[in-house]
């Protein structure tokens, strides 16, 4: 299984750049991972935001390969635990699609056409993230499941 975090925007040299790097490295180990940046939709971001989630949607739809789960990211998706997640992602591995496309919308949001098409509409937060740093805690997230499902030493659980 493959694990791809498609998101809207360009990078930019930051600490939190070489932090998704490392994670998204750590994350190859047990999966090939990618980070795909795309092209916010320009031209009609000020005069039809909804048509320019639409075309976002339509981009990012045409890069995921065929039979790949799609996951999106929004602030109203389910909530989950770091262990729950990994569980997810064992049981999704077991399936095996060929990969798995986490979707960070833009500054915008995501399509609502989007989110219908997703196997999985998760929240990082209920709260709004900036952008790198939603990418930085994707990457940790799937590296902390790595680890769960490895029985490694990255994750520890809650004491209390």
């Amino acid at each position: 299984m493959r694990v791809s975090v498609y998101w809207f925007g360009r990078p930019a040299r930051s600490p939190y750049e070489t932090q998704v790097e490392d994670f998204r490295r750590r994350v190859s180990r047990r999966w090939p991972a990618e980070d795909i940046a795309l092209k916010p939709a320009s031209g009609l971001r000020e005069a039809d935001p909804v048509a320019a989630l639409v075309r976002e949607a339509e981009t990012v739809l045409a890069r995921i390969p065929p039979r790949w789960r799609l996951v999106v990211l929004d602030e109203h998706g389910q909530s989950r635990t770091s262990t729950n997640f990994a569980h997810f992602l064992q049981v999704t591995e077991r399936q095996a699609p060929p990969g798995v496309a986490f979707v960070l919308g833009s500054d915008l949001g995501v399509a609502s056409s989007l989110r219908d098409q997703a196997d999985v509409v998760l929240s990082l937060s209920p709260m709004t993230l900036p952008h790198l740093l939603a990418r930085l805690m994707v990457w940790e997230q799937l590296y902390r499941a790595t680890d769960i499902l490895g029985s490694g030493n990255y994750h520890r659980a809650s004491v209390s």
